[in-house]
């Protein structure tokens, strides 16, 4: 590609309807910022397969560069926080979704919005991370400030398999938790068991409604990906006083339950968003990470594509057809 120009994955509108397409595209293009980033590595999130695929409300406007991570070097900064060289990550706070996003060589950003690359991480494993791995972490931290502690009873990670839910495995046994995994996935087992799974049970077990307002306390604490009666099946089988850290909806937006979960065993349900939470919780997060995720495993859930494989992983990732995590190269 020639110099003048640069490689980017582009939504736009086409008879009314969501495109993407590879495109050539002229540095002048970008959107104002005051850091010019020089991208090496994406990740695939849930919200970039529906940003992609367009079976999502997620783009505020057309055109998008869509991709709500990015990871890579300072090319050039109006700002003191950086300077030319340094090696910076950005997840969330709009990118990929109002402001053009990391599924591009280059990227202007507001440098409120960057994060050093935390120290012992390369540029890859932060993008291993990336948005879903940094929700995982926060989901972890809000269990513990509710009190879960290890040594109690089991604690559940649904969708098991997919970005969020490996990490949280991985953090979660490495922390000395008895962790049990949900996935309606029996080629993955084998996977989760190596991330420290202790038991893996299938997510039908966990998805069927029920007429019961309760059921037999099960759960010491619970990492939900999915939502919907998956969801609602867990704040039922919650021990006293337990919370569920909810960060997703691949099963569905409505929850479908009652009051008694938490007025009857002081159920606590804890919302987890992740895109504009404060720098200062994004940085405790990190630092977390890189004690907390074993990088040996962080590595075997890698997988690293070319942008040009985008579309088709987007169409998988929202079919929950991605194993672990997606990482992009832009270089």
């Amino acid at each position: 590609m020639h110099q003048e120009t640069f490689k980017a994955l582009v939504v736009d509108l086409k008879d009314e309807k969501p495109v993407a397409s590879l495109q050539a595209l002229r540095k002048e293009s970008l959107p104002p910022g005051d850091v010019v980033v020089s991208v090496v590595y994406s990740s695939l999130n849930y919200k970039d397969g529906l940003a992609v695929t367009g079976q999502g409300r997620i783009i505020n406007r057309y055109p998008m560069v869509p991709g709500i991570d990015l990871a890579g070097i300072v090319e050039k900064s109006d700002s003191p926080s950086f300077k030319p060289g340094d090696q910076v990550l950005l997840t969330g706070w709009g990118i990929g979704e109002r402001h053009w996003g990391g599924y591009a060589q280059w990227a202007r950003v507001k440098a409120d919005w960057l994060l050093p690359l935390p120290k012992g991480l390369t540029l890859k494993q932060a993008m291993g991370i990336g948005t879903a791995g940094l929700t995982s972490m926060l989901c972890v931290m809000a269990l513990e400030t509710h009190a879960l502690r290890s040594g109690g009873r089991d604690v559940i990670v649904t969708g098991a398999s997919g970005g969020v839910g490996s990490v949280a495995v991985a953090i979660l046994a490495k922390l000395g938790y008895r962790v049990v995994a949900s996935t309606g996935r029996t080629e993955a087992h084998d996977y989760l068991k190596t991330l420290g799974a202790s038991q893996i049970i299938d997510r039908k077990v966990l998805a069927n409604p029920s007429g019961k307002p309760l059921e037999s306390e099960r759960w010491g604490g619970g990492i939900d990906t999915v939502g919907g009666e998956t969801l609602a099946s867990l704040l039922r089988s919650m021990a006293y006083g337990a919370s569920v850290a909810s960060c997703g909806l691949a099963g569905g937006k409505a929850l479908n339950t009652t009051v008694y979960p938490f007025i009857l065993r002081g159920v606590n349900l804890l919302g987890i968003a992740c895109a504009f939470c404060p720098n200062e919780q994004r940085h405790e997060a990190w630092k977390r990470l890189t004690c907390d995720l074993p990088f040996d495993l962080l590595d075997q859930m890698i997988q690293v594509v070319p942008l040009e494989e985008v579309p088709m992983l987007s169409r998988k990732i929202i079919r929950g057809e991605i194993r672990g995590r997606v990482v992009i190269s832009l270089r």
